[in-house]
């Protein structure tokens, strides 16, 4: 039986939808992606609860992707999904 844990995937937000609907570059490069290295973005531009910070995650998202990059820097993973990464952040 698998671990919930592991099982846990973030919803598309609408912003990114829109971006990936509307670059056919960014959204090929997305669709390489695994669905875990989705889920990791998602949630990395997600997470912060300025919508300051998430816009410019959101507009790293993009470069990032566009040059290659299959997970965010620096990041310890997904909190929803790895308990090790939730004592990065608080609640």
């Amino acid at each position: 039986m698998a671990d919930a844990s592991t099982e846990f995937r973030h919803e598309m937000p609408d912003s990114l939808r829109a971006i990936l609907d509307g670059s056919p570059a960014l959204n090929a490069r997305w669709a390489d992606l695994t669905d875990l290295a989705r889920n990791e973005w998602i949630c990395w531009m997600t997470l912060p609860k300025k919508q300051e910070t998430r816009d410019k995650h959101l507009a790293r998202l993009q470069e990032d992707v566009l040059a290659g990059k299959r997970r965010p820097c620096c990041w310890p993973g997904c909190p929803h999904r790895r308990q090790s990464a939730q004592k990065w952040f608080k609640n």
